[in-house]
């Protein structure tokens, strides 16, 4: 336990160091574990947060050392590029003709996009600009653009415009990529204002499929998404660690690895 009358560095010490450890903690954990004030914890993670080591949260804070901030879509397209590709193809695999399906931004569910072209009156819903482009020539796939706020990174469209839309729509199943997941923590993406726009994607109804290689499992990102019982399966790669997939598997949730 540490004194509230503990030196300055000290206490910012222990706590980031706790912080690191845990990687997202609240504020009543760390007054508990340290024996001080919820107004100490506030300011000294506000201190850690001003240097760039957390980031913060309503009600508290997460380590930014377990997670690297996501580069441009176009740029990580063949990061883990192989992976993404048997991801993508086995979650097409999953998509029959005559279905509804909504496939979110990103390179994976781009990969998903790519293994679609040749389906039967299919329809897709997407906010990603990408994923059109991948649809473009494919014949009998119909196209639902979803259009909002660019968020040119991704090549994709969030915010209210997207998200009323997405109150209107309804999907067999919902294909979408995702920043980090954690079996306590649950799906979380880096990009706070991405996050109303993901769970209301989660909220059209069907399957919900996420597609993200092993670099995602066991990670932990600052905006939380949804439990990750909101999720039905989960298409990864063979390097998703056995543990992970156990703990997911014993919650009903299906995992393919490919």
């Amino acid at each position: 336990m540490m004194s509230g009358n503990a030196p300055k560095f000290e206490r910012l010490d222990q706590i980031r160091s706790y912080i690191e450890r845990e990687r997202k903690v609240t504020v009543s954990e760390i007054a508990e574990q340290f024996g001080i004030s919820g107004a100490t914890v506030r300011r000294t993670m506000g201190e850690l947060a001003e240097r760039g080591e957390i980031s913060r949260f309503r009600g508290g804070a997460i380590a930014l050392k377990h997670y690297a901030r996501e580069l441009p879509a176009l740029e990580r397209e063949t990061d883990q590029g192989e992976a993404k590709q048997r991801i993508g193809k086995a979650a097409a695999e999953l998509v029959h003709d005559g279905e509804t399906v909504f496939l979110g931004s990103g390179t994976t569910a781009l990969e998903v996009a790519r293994n679609l072209t040749e389906r039967k009156d299919l329809t897709v819903l997407t906010n990603s600009l990408l994923v059109i482009q991948a649809l473009l020539d494919a014949p009998d796939v119909a196209v639902i653009a979803l259009g909002g706020q660019l968020r040119r990174s991704e090549l994709s469209f969030i915010g209210y415009v997207v998200e009323q839309a997405l109150q209107e729509m309804r999907a067999t199943k919902v294909i979408m990529g995702i920043r980090a997941i954690h079996p306590e923590q649950g799906l979380m993406n880096d990009y706070l204002p991405e996050t109303v726009t993901d769970r209301a994607i989660l909220k059209m109804g069907g399957q919900v499929l996420i597609v993200a290689d092993h670099t995602k499992c066991m990670r932990v990102a600052p905006a939380f998404v949804a439990p990750v019982t909101e999720m039905d399966t989960l298409i990864t790669d063979t390097l998703a660690p056995d543990q992970f997939v156990s703990t997911l598997t014993a919650r009903n949730i299906n995992v393919i690895r490919v």
